[in-house]
């Protein structure tokens, strides 16, 4: 008897402990602990309802009273667990008021949700720029199976058509001639070392059929089958020829030497681009071909000046021994669209000057004159020259003389700036005139310059413009055929 009421003294005890157990799990894990009715201004009691806490510490006497020495043990640690618990609740309720600890559980959940549309949505993006990266692809791949589009050309059967070489095809000239010549239907080859030449001149014949580019310096041998030879390759502004001056004269001796020597073993007609510079700071106004020419052999320019001499006197030794078809262009002050833009040449330094309202520098008093021809009127001349069967040096140029003074204020007044003309220190052997007899042009080829100076102007004036706003690869230079026809040389 006395052992069945000791098991049910533990067993009672047993459940007690379960009971407690389960009341504190329930209250730990209630996130609305401490959250009675009263706290939301509702009444917890009524005066017919007894008080429930009350009621549960009678009972917990009670059972403590009837326990054992172990079950009073378990009981005591249940008890101090609940009562750290409540001092842990009640500090943090003192420090955070339970409605706020609510709606800052409530503002996690948004964030969160928030976050996750946010990525969701960056995902999307990616996706979409991933998916346009990838369309853009396959447009440049579709379109450079496309046949590229190219002007149309005359047709010239196999007994009309020429294989044509120029050197420095690629250069400021030399790439308008291209552009005239395949017009009439002819096979071009460019040969440059694009030391001032610039394949954007040309890049609008790539590809085609009637068109070869070879990139060459002719200081080296060149061994091709042509008809006719432009031996363009030199540089020709101050600042280039100057750079490398020993280039320049190999460029003049050495390469016009190899061109001759190709042109002698194919039987072609070559023309050499000569230049005004021959004639250096002239002691005849205007300058015919006739005249000798004022030139220091060993002043800064010389390395042009005479280089060009002594291109011309190969050419005729070539001539008069090894029979050689040449031609001699002396080329006066050119300008024009794909001028270099820092070329250091009056024109293109007044205009870009001009078009970023810049002071327009002039070198010395601005006295010095010059006659300047626009580029087509120059290609017109070449070819003339070629086509001709006069052997003799000829002056291609405007006979329209101009101070340099005056050609800065008519560029000042057709790009619209207020820019000021300020003088500098004049440059060593600077020409003080120049302007060329072309009566041997009018009489011998019937050429003279038809293109008026404003009108070239503002064809060269819009070109730099583009050139200053070109910003990518992506604005090609696109070529457009000249509207005014050329002389029917036939």
């Amino acid at each position: 008897m006395v052992f069945s009421k000791r098991k049910m003294k533990q067993f009672l005890v047993f459940g007690v402990t379960i009971f407690l157990v389960v009341c504190f799990y329930k209250s730990w894990g209630n996130p609305m602990n401490g959250l009675g009715p009263a706290q939301y201004g509702e009444e917890v009691f009524t005066d017919d309802e007894p008080d429930n806490s009350v009621l549960h510490q009678d009972r917990t006497v009670d059972t403590k009273r009837q326990a054992g020495p172990q079950e009073r043990s378990v009981l005591a640690t249940a008890d101090r667990t609940i009562n750290l618990r409540g001092v842990f609740e009640s500090r943090e309720e003192q420090r955070e008021p339970p409605v706020s600890k609510h709606l800052r559980s409530n503002d996690v959940g948004l964030a969160d949700d928030f976050d996750g549309e946010h990525e969701s949505r960056l995902n999307e993006l990616h996706e979409a720029k991933r998916q346009i990266l990838e369309l853009e692809r396959k447009i440049q791949e579709l379109e450079g199976r496309i046949p590229r589009k190219y002007p149309d050309v005359t047709f010239l059967n196999y007994k009309n058509r020429k294989r044509i070489l120029i050197t420095g095809g690629a250069g400021f000239v030399g790439s308008h001639l291209v552009d005239y010549l395949m017009m009439q239907g002819h096979e071009v080859i460019v040969a440059d070392n694009f030391f001032t030449g610039r394949k954007r001149n040309v890049e609008h014949w790539l590809g085609h059929e009637n068109f070869e580019l070879i990139h060459h310096d002719i200081v080296n041998p060149l061994f091709i089958e042509v008809d006719e030879i432009y031996h363009l390759a030199s540089p020709a502004s101050p600042p280039h020829y100057m750079y490398n001056p020993v280039k320049t004269i190999k460029t003049n001796t050495l390469g016009t030497i190899n061109v001759l020597g190709l042109a002698k073993r194919v039987g072609a007609k070559v023309l050499i681009a000569s230049t005004s510079e021959v004639y250096g700071d002239p002691d005849v106004h205007p300058q015919p071909e006739t005249y000798w020419g004022h030139v220091n052999p060993i002043g800064p320019r010389a390395c042009y000046d005479e280089g060009k001499r002594v291109s011309e006197t190969l050419s005729y030794a070539y001539a008069k021994q090894e029979k050689v078809n040449v031609r001699v262009a002396r080329i006066f002050n050119t300008y024009g669209p794909r001028m270099h833009m820092n070329d250091g040449r009056v024109v293109s330094n007044f205009i870009i000057q001009a078009l970023q309202n810049q002071s327009i520098t002039i070198y010395g008093s601005g006295k010095q004159t010059r006659s300047f021809q626009y580029v087509s009127d120059l290609v017109d001349g070449l070819v003339a020259l070629m086509a001709s069967n006069y052997t003799q040096p000829v002056n291609l140029g405007n006979p329209v003389e101009r101070t340099i003074q005056d050609f800065a204020e008519i560029i000042r007044d057709l790009v619209g700036c207020k820019s000021q003309i300020i003088e500098l220190p004049a440059v060593e052997d600077d020409p003080q005139r120049r302007k060329p007899d072309i009566s041997r042009a009018k009489k011998e080829i019937h050429w003279e310059p038809r293109v008026p100076l404003q009108e070239g102007l503002m064809k060269t004036i819009d070109y730099f413009r583009k050139e200053l706003a070109r910003s990518n690869h992506s604005q090609r230079n696109i070529f457009v055929p000249e509207t005014t026809e050329y002389r029917n040389l036939v």
